[in-house]
């Protein structure tokens, strides 16, 4: 049976001060709460002071991105070896915020800014194999835009981003250290939530590429979020589905009660 996993992507905000107040309300909300894995992914500038106040606690610490070489001429970039050093143990990988595939641009990206975000699902398979390589867990997440759900894509994109980060990784990496995350562009921060039948279909979508590139037994034990304006409210109908193991939660992360609300929904 597949644990639940939530993660908190707390993308750009929070310095330390009110990422350290966030924790000091968040530990004993889920405290008593075992159904799920719980993972919180800050900023970098506060990856080593939540990871200090994580100790002994049932929270784990993520990271929103990461570099594949370990070392060198890199500027801006953070390495595998840098993050576990602080105690990270699973990075986002191929967030579509990355990727530059947003369904509706911000004013102020200008659309060389998006080309430079443009992750390819090339990208995306060096940094899982490196993540592995690191023994961290990667959280993979893939996902259609708008137009691409309009045009009925929604199924052929999801498998090439799938098969495409999983490139070169073997069944029981698959199996045991991948997790993967269903992110609908269109739902990103919009608050538009894809229906729960739907998010379950396609999160199945997800686990047959699985099955048919690693077999039945890894798809079986994978596990696979739906991230997409999941909040308190809809969270429980979302986890209850039988192909959603848990979410990628944005917005309902940065506030203690909300994040915890969605934590107890996961059992």
């Amino acid at each position: 049976m597949r644990k639940k996993i939530i993660a908190g992507n707390w993308k750009m905000n929070k310095t330390v001060g009110e990422a350290t107040a966030f924790l000091e309300e968040l530990k004993p909300l889920v405290a008593e709460l075992t159904g799920a894995d719980i993972v919180i992914c800050p900023a970098y500038t506060a990856l080593y002071a939540v990871n200090q106040m994580l100790a002994g606690t049932n929270i784990g610490l993520g990271a929103q991105e990461a570099f594949w070489k370990a070392s060198g001429a890199y500027t801006s970039q953070i390495s595998l070896p840098m993050l576990a050093d602080v105690g990270v143990t699973c990075v986002i990988l191929g967030h579509s915020e990355t990727r530059g595939r947003f369904g509706v641009p911000e004013p102020d990206l200008t659309p060389d800014l998006l080309r430079t975000f443009g992750e390819t699902d090339a990208g995306v398979n060096i940094k899982v194999q490196a993540t592995l390589a690191a023994g961290l867990t990667p959280i993979v997440c893939v996902g259609e835009t708008l137009s691409e759900r309009q045009r009925g894509e929604t199924d052929d994109i999801v498998r090439v981003q799938v098969l495409g980060a999983l490139a070169g990784v073997g069944a029981h990496q698959v199996a045991e250290h991948v997790v993967f995350a269903y992110e609908p562009v269109w739902a990103i921060g919009t608050g538009e939530v894809c229906a729960p039948d739907e998010a379950d279909r396609v999160c199945g979508v997800v686990r047959h590429t699985v099955e048919s590139a690693y077999g039945a037994d890894a798809a079986a034990l994978v596990r696979i979020q739906y991230g997409g304006s999941m909040k308190a409210d809809n969270a429980a109908e979302l986890l209850s589905r039988p192909n959603i193991d848990g979410g990628l939660i944005g917005g309902a992360s940065l506030k203690a009660k909300d994040f915890a609300a969605v934590v107890a929904a996961a059992g």
